[in-house]
């Protein structure tokens, strides 16, 4: 039997991206999947299916600080939350952040493992900012990116190849299903193909 083809649907200001990112990565070859990386548009998501961010839901937001907790703590992944980290994020545009990433999967996909990561590290781990271009170029650095080739991936993020790539996944994103950071998982199941989500 083939590989199943797993598509990850992602942004980086989402902590459960992170976890399902970090998971998917650890146990592709255990679990033989053929893992593909979909860099999307959080915000776009949650504006199109008029879903909230758990900081305007305090319900929610009391249960997310707490489960992150455990899940981090569980499969060993460095997110460090508070709930101070709730109007951080509604304060945070991530829409910078995942441009330059969809520029690098258009150009130089071997970097878009590690610069994700760092993206993630830095905004859940360290606690710091990644909206502003020097911290996007920091972050490239950190993920071994020449500053040659980050200041051009800097450039593209306003090309219309980028910004257009980032919206047409974030639309296949939402008609999969997405509505937050929870849903993010699109499987193919080979030969035939089915079609299911899974929460983490």
């Amino acid at each position: 039997m083939g590989k199943a083809l797993v598509e990850l649907f992602y942004d980086v200001v989402s902590p459960y991206s992170w976890l399902g990112f970090e998971v998917l990565c650890r146990y592709q070859h255990i679990w033989n999947i053929d893992l593909r990386f979909r860099p999307a548009f959080l915000g776009g998501i949650m504006q199109a299916t008029g879903n909230k961010p758990p900081a305007m839901l305090p319900k929610r937001a009391e249960y997310m600080l707490k489960d992150l907790k455990r899940m981090a703590k569980y499969y060993q992944v460095p997110v460090q939350i508070s709930e101070n980290d709730f109007q951080r994020v509604l304060g945070t545009s991530s829409l910078g952040a995942m441009r330059f990433i969809t520029a690098i999967d258009m150009t130089q996909p071997q970097y878009l493992e590690p610069l994700s990561r760092e993206f993630w590290m830095r905004f859940w781990s360290q606690n710091e900012d990644i909206s502003q271009p020097e911290n996007i170029l920091a972050v490239a650095k950190q993920a071994g990116l020449s500053s040659e080739l980050a200041q051009k991936l800097l450039e593209m993020i306003s090309s219309p190849a980028v910004k257009n790539r980032l919206k047409e996944t974030t639309a296949e994103a939402i008609k999969y299903g997405v509505k937050n950071g929870w849903d993010q998982f699109h499987q193919f199941q080979a030969p035939r193909c089915e079609k299911s989500w899974r929460n983490i």
